[in-house]
């Protein structure tokens, strides 16, 4: 009786035992991934760029329009698409431009369009002159909901000079594409067409505005590119998208951007 009762004791030390160990090891890992987000930050954040329009006749020079990033030799930006604007004033002089760097020391890129997918958001831009620091994209498809995940953008474009901003957040749900309206009439023609055909996304339990546009959602430990920011939820309308943000983004898996890259013969 005292040995079967000694057996359970010792059973139940060791089940104590091995679920502390857990708990220390989870709280290991976790204060690992704390630490190493800025540590990744400042080595992904030369390549995350700006994208707008300069035209020396206008005021002001330059216009922003959303973030990118720099990827595959230094040469190529990602961004969304519908950060791109549809037409250029070219008899102005108008032209597409990255701008990298912070504040001051800011540098404009006068910009081409390469290629582009308009069924997931995407164009793929090039640059010429010296390449910048790039990002490398990761496999998107080992998202898993629940984890955690950063990106670094320019939420309120130029307002406060061209600094960065890093906001992180959990993948709450990998979702199909479409956004749920308050009503019928609200339904875009893009919407509408996304409705016959959806891919998964990944909606983030992060506040991100309408600047982070082409934001890269990355990897905290390996700064690994798994999305791009897409779209945020906006609750009433997009002029309350910055003053009342609803705290849902979207991003586009990063799969269709090594699929853009190969479309455009910059990777294999």
């Amino acid at each position: 009786m005292v040995k079967r009762i000694y057996g359970i004791l010792r059973i139940k030390y060791h089940r104590q035992l091995s679920l502390s160990l857990s708990a220390v090891v989870l709280m290991l890992v976790s204060a690992g991934a704390a630490a190493d987000l800025p540590t990744t930050i400042d080595r992904i954040r030369p390549a995350v760029v700006a994208v707008g329009t300069i035209q020396p006749t206008r005021n002001p020079r330059s216009v922003f329009l959303g973030s990118g990033f720099v990827v595959e030799g230094g040469h190529h930006v990602v961004t969304n698409l519908h950060v791109v604007p549809d037409k250029i004033d070219f008899a102005r002089k108008e032209t597409l431009a990255i701008f990298s760097g912070r504040g001051k020391e800011a540098k404009v890129h006068p910009a081409d369009l390469l290629a582009k997918d308009e069924d997931h958001d995407l164009a793929l831009l090039e640059i010429q002159g010296s390449p910048l620091p790039a990002l490398s994209v990761g496999n998107s498809e080992q998202v898993r909901e629940g984890e955690e995940y950063a990106f670094t953008g320019f939420p309120i474009g130029m307002v406060l000079g061209l600094y960065p901003v890093t906001h992180r957040g959990i993948v709450s749900a990998v979702t199909p594409i479409i956004i749920p309206q308050v009503s019928a009439q609200r339904l875009t023609a893009k919407q509408i067409r996304r409705m016959r055909n959806p891919y998964t996304v990944f909606q983030l339990d992060a506040i991100a505005y309408p600047g982070n546009s082409g934001s890269p959602l990355y990897d905290i430990s390996s700064g690994r590119v798994v999305g791009v920011l897409n779209s945020v939820f906006v609750k009433e309308s997009k002029e309350t998208a910055l003053s009342e943000p609803s705290g849902i983004s979207y991003a586009i898996p990063a799969t269709y951007v090594v699929r853009l890259l190969q479309k455009a013969g910059i990777s294999r």
